[in-house]
């Protein structure tokens, strides 16, 4: 379920706390959570809806103000009319983690596991790495163009980066990535082992 900007920077004002959807099934569930470009949304009920049945305070907090126009819009979509109610539940946690800069042992080997079982999973062989190493090397480079010197196509390098940014490896910028203090740290430890240091990081 995506938003604009603007109708995301209502619901973590509190501004907006419903939202409807046409689907042919719901795509999300009561309980459940998105992570979004404000933070983490929480998802309170998803209910089955017609829209007879919406109140103009139904309305209002869903910020729609131009009720007929927008009925126009929905009824030329296909599925069933769902009426979702949500919240904000906070900032994004990877924000906090991509922060961590020290890595302690444990958390180093757990994440070499992460990128490892990544890499047994492509089809294209290892891959993790090489796009650290090279985020590292081009901060800022647009998508295509670190596709193009990795020799994969954009579509199949985006979604990859992605799971590094979940890891809090990387920052994605207007422009390209970079690694986040946490993705440095990763490949300075990397490095640490290559030449054979005895310790890694801090304990914690």
């Amino acid at each position: 379920m995506l938003f604009r900007k603007e109708f995301l920077d209502r619901i973590k004002a509190g501004k907006i706390t419903l939202a409807f959807r046409k689907w042919k099934r719901p795509n999300v569930k009561a309980g459940g959570t998105m992570l979004t470009s404000v933070g983490v949304i929480g998802i309170e009920a998803v209910e089955q809806v017609e829209v007879e049945d919406i109140s103009s305070e139904d309305y209002m907090q869903a910020g729609i103000e131009e009720v007929e126009r927008w009925k126009d819009r929905i009824a030329i979509r296909e599925g069933e009319l769902y009426r979702i109610k949500l919240h904000w539940v906070g900032e994004d946690p990877r924000i906090a983690l991509r922060e961590k800069a020290k890595l302690s042992q444990e958390e180093f080997e757990e994440l070499l596991t992460k990128l490892e079982k990544m890499d047994r999973r492509s089809t294209r062989g290892p891959w993790a790495f090489r796009i650290l190493k090279l985020i590292e090397e081009r901060p800022g480079t647009l998508a295509q163009l670190l596709a193009d010197q990795l020799g994969v196509e954009k579509s199949w390098l985006k979604p990859n980066i992605r799971k590094l940014k979940a890891l809090g490896l990387t920052i994605s910028l207007d422009v390209g990535y970079r690694l986040s203090p946490r993705g440095k740290a990763l490949i300075d430890c990397i490095a640490i082992r290559k030449f054979g240091a005895k310790h890694l990081g801090n304990k914690s």
